[in-house]
């Protein structure tokens, strides 16, 4: 059994449909996917200890079931630069959370690696008629503001991935616009096969979403990710 379906399997014996940010980032870097460098700490100590191993600048989140919306609540923080400000910034995400969500039941924190670039997003859920469906179009905040998202029914071939790539209403600034660079298209159609083949190749999973995906002229990233599974009581 690969490493990704114990993950899988050892949730779905515990009946949980949420999996943690880090199981699912494991799974994805398991199979294959270009995933930023990212490390997992409960205490300050741990924390500071992968933060210098991954190398600042760092984004520190908070990992918990019970907080979908991280940054809506303070549970990210981006571009930390030193131990110092680590420190700092620390206690000021677990005063937030604590004030938002004060009964959030915390795992961990997760800290990664600082990426930039095109923000996107690639995503899978399952119609109950049409079987699973891939999603792709702008990621990070323009999600809910811009609804600028594409689909396809699972399984897609090269020839869908380039269609998607072209479909969306801000398709330009993947060409590069006002001196920006042109973004890796082969690596973004390579992700959109890879993803389709994932959720073909593990049925359990009722939805997937990578946002955001960080892209440049050097390739795609795997920031964020969440997996959620078929419903354990059916």
């Amino acid at each position: 059994m690969s490493e990704a379906k114990k993950i899988l399997t050892s949730a779905i014996q515990q009946k949980r449909k949420v999996l943690t940010v880090q199981e699912s980032k494991t799974i994805l870097i398991k199979e294959g996917f270009p995933v930023n460098p990212t490390g997992y700490g409960q205490s300050l100590e741990e924390i500071i200890s992968e933060s210098k191993k991954i190398g600042f600048p760092i984004v520190l989140k908070v990992s918990s079931e019970d907080i979908l919306h991280k940054s809506d609540i303070g549970g990210v923080i981006t571009d930390i630069r030193s131990v110092e400000e680590l420190k700092e910034q620390f206690e000021i995400m677990k005063e937030k959370i604590a004030k938002s969500l004060p009964n959030a039941r915390i795992e961990g924190f997760l800290i990664e690696k600082m990426e930039s670039g095109i923000e996107l997003l690639i995503g899978s859920t399952q119609d109950p008629m049409f079987g699973p469906i891939l999603a792709f179009g702008l990621g990070g905040i323009y999600v809910e503001i811009l609804k600028d998202v594409v689909f396809r029914l699972i399984p897609i071939e090269q020839e869908d991935a380039t269609e998607m790539i072209s479909e969306i209403k801000a398709a330009k600034i993947l060409d590069g616009i006002r001196g920006q660079p042109i973004v890796d298209k082969k690596a973004l159609i390579e992700l959109l096969m890879k993803t389709s083949k994932f959720i073909e190749k593990f049925p359990e999973i009722e939805e997937l979403d990578l946002n955001p995906i960080f892209a440049t002229d050097k390739g795609v990233t795997v920031v964020d990710a969440r997996i959620i599974l078929n419903d354990p009581a059916q």
